[in-house]
């Protein structure tokens, strides 16, 4: 095997909070939620996608944005950290709140190279301007078909709006069970239910506390797909997967959800094997 990458690398960018301001970003948001306010529980509890950006004069800034082949700027607070996704790495930093005002601490990067240099100017973009994040607001859905949106405006007035979507427990309540799954490169014929489907090949891993490998499983036909994960052929992942007990099982459906928490390590297969 060839190894591609190697994800839990910490620190690229070192991102210090700016100091307060008070600048306002005007401009009129469009039509938001009609629901109540949330508290600060509410980040926590979906992913939130960039859907419009404003500049400090309160104009529509579509600079956030690389198009419709490239997934828009995602957060994610967990643990009390905020997580920045869809960019070349994964940005990560500490945050506390204060009713609607939110301080975030000195980030750390994954360290993947990229070849797209317009996604690597977006990272650095968000790096930058992401410490001087100063206010926020949720405002929920009056509905189960509207999204919670948050607002984060930050000091020289720039504003973002996201919609927010569940997270796993959030829609599948308790806390996960943590494992980690290796995935083989290709997938394999098997009969799931009613036919025949191409199914992932995988065999769990444990790890001792100290990071050493314990135990290494039989490869096995895996029926389910995993939440956030692409697989690419020919690519083996070591996957770090949060595992969900289900409350109603749906006919023919795994009693358990796979939630993809982090890439651990990839590696290309050898093809001359």
């Amino acid at each position: 095997m060839k190894f591609r990458w190697t994800w839990c690398l910490p620190l690229v960018a070192s991102m210090t909070l700016a100091a307060c301001g008070t600048t306002s970003g005007g401009g009129a948001s469009k039509p938001g939620p009609t629901g109540s306010a949330g508290d600060a529980a509410s980040l926590t509890a979906y992913h939130w996608k960039l859907q419009q950006a404003y500049t400090p004069a309160g104009n529509e800034d579509q600079s956030w944005f690389l198009g419709s082949s490239q997934a828009p700027i995602e957060l994610d607070f967990v643990d009390q950290r905020v997580v920045v996704k869809n960019l070349c790495n994964v940005i990560s930093s500490a945050y506390t709140v204060e009713g609607q005002r939110i301080n975030l601490q000195r980030g750390m990067s994954t360290l993947r190279a990229c070849n797209d240099n317009q996604l690597m100017m977006l990272e650095q973009k968000v790096a930058r301007i992401l410490p001087t994040a100063k206010q926020w607001n949720v405002q929920l859905g009056g509905s189960s078909t509207e999204q919670p949106r948050l607002t984060l405006q930050f000091i020289d007035g720039t504003r973002w709006q996201l919609n927010g979507k569940p997270t796993a427990q959030t829609q599948y309540g308790g806390a996960p069970e943590r494992i980690f799954l290796e995935v083989g490169p290709e997938r394999k014929a098997c009969s799931a239910g009613a036919g025949r489907h191409q199914c992932l090949q995988v065999r769990e891993i444990r790890y001792g506390d100290n990071g050493v490998k314990t135990y290494t499983g039989q490869w096995e036909n895996f029926y389910s797909e995993i939440e956030g994960y692409k697989h690419e052929t020919g690519v083996s992942n070591v996957l770090r997967i949060n595992r969900f007990k289900r409350q109603n099982v749906p006919a023919d459906a795994s009693s358990y959800v796979y939630v993809l928490d982090m890439v651990v390590s990839s590696a290309i297969a050898d093809k001359r094997k």
